[in-house]
């Protein structure tokens, strides 16, 4: 199995260009000319893989952190530009959609009568009709633009919590560390005192021998002066 740091990073970009490229094809050929219901599942479709597709950045950015300095530069360009492709398709998209809906308007059954030269917008019906879809395409997208923000916020917070627990993990291992080689001193200090012990319990013999010596000679002196 491949430790490498990019691993992960290489495999999401992978999935993520494969998904993009899957929801270009449907925006750029298949809802364009599809029309009513198969045109509107083509574009639920679509959206869908941009669904996907952002888990996939957002995983990416999360990988990102954790590659190394003298490399990151280049996935971080990277990166940037799987931003830059999911912005546009999702762009596309609503703008797609926004088409879709204005189409569906006009082309409702329920519209009557045609535009004069003093309604050049049709019935008062109609009008009626379109500004109310406009307003509800208008407060969809704020909608959607709301969800993103929230969207982009979590994934910020996302971000600082995974940068705050690597920083905790590297002072774990810091202090872990610490441990590692206070143990180490430890252990050579209680070599150290074993050495001073047992080189002490070697002078107690030595001194005492030299005094057993020092008794028998002074013996030896007394007993030749005694009976010599």
């Amino acid at each position: 199995m491949d430790n490498s740091p990019t691993t992960l990073f290489d495999s999401y970009e992978q999935d993520f260009r494969q998904t993009i490229e899957s929801a270009r094809a449907r925006l750029d050929g298949d809802t364009r000319d599809e029309r009513g219901e198969q045109r509107k599942a083509a574009l639920r479709r679509a959206d869908m893989e941009l669904e996907e597709a952002d888990e996939m950045v957002s995983q990416m950015e999360i990988e990102i952190q954790g590659i190394p300095q003298s490399i990151k530069p280049q996935y971080q360009t990277r990166l940037r530009a799987a931003k830059a492709d999911l912005t546009r398709y999702k762009k596309l998209s609503k703008d797609l959609h926004s088409q879709f809906s204005r189409t569906e308007l006009l082309a409702s059954p329920g519209r009557v009568g045609t535009p004069t030269s003093d309604q050049p917008y049709g019935s008062t019906s109609d009008r009626t009709r379109l500004l109310a879809g406009t307003a509800t395409l208008e407060d969809g997208t704020r909608r959607l633009q709301e969800s993103q923000r929230i969207a982009l916020e979590t994934e910020d917070q996302g971000a600082e919590i995974l940068m705050n627990l690597r920083a905790q993990r590297e002072q774990i291992e810091n202090a872990r560390d610490t441990l590692h080689t206070a143990d180490t001193s430890i252990d050579r200090a209680a070599g150290t005192l074993k050495k001073m012990i047992r080189r002490m319990k070697q002078q107690r013999v030595v001194t005492a021998a030299i005094i057993i010596v020092l008794v028998l000679l002074i013996a030896i002196i007394i007993y030749e002066k005694l009976f010599g």
